[in-house]
């Protein structure tokens, strides 16, 4: 009885100081610095999300994956993965691009739901993202603000 206790007063100690082996990292700055068309399909739209990542660290930050969620207006709109590979240097930034999808579905939803505002000027947004890095290394982002869109300030439902 005395061994299996000091057995797993061992094993929770050692538990506790693997915790510290993992490095203390400070979150992601991330940018959407452009959005293009791409071919598309019948019932959806695609366009390539560009998105500047910044990594404020002391460590490179490897990464093979890429997903992304875009809410406008606080629903779903468009999401994207892409299996791109690469390596973000300390204190350094990459823009990536990512395939996003938008269907005619949320296009439909969203268009319920402007229908309820007065104006397409400042449409809150959120994107959410994460960039897998292997076992405990994926780093996920969010990134919020508004949009204005173009010629939007006189238009109005």
């Amino acid at each position: 009885m005395r061994r299996i206790l000091a057995l797993t007063l061992s094993l929770l100690l050692l538990s506790l100081s693997a915790c510290a082996l993992f490095p203390n990292r400070d979150p992601l700055n991330i940018n959407v610095v452009g959005i293009e068309p791409l071919q598309s399909q019948e019932l959806e739209v695609r366009f390539a999300v560009k998105i500047r990542v910044q990594n404020p660290n002391e460590t490179a930050i490897d990464y093979n994956g890429v997903a992304l969620d875009l809410e406008v207006n606080g629903r779903p709109l468009a999401s994207g993965v892409s299996d791109q590979s690469g390596t973000i240097a300390r204190f350094s930034e990459a823009v990536l691009i990512v395939p996003v999808s938008v269907s005619a579905f949320s296009v439909l939803r969203q268009t319920l739901g402007l229908s309820q505002t007065q104006t397409l000027d400042n449409l809150p947004y959120v994107l959410r993202g994460k960039l897998a890095g292997g076992l405990f290394g994926t780093m996920r982002f969010v990134d919020t603000g508004k949009l204005s869109l173009p010629g939007s300030s006189a238009a109005t439902w």
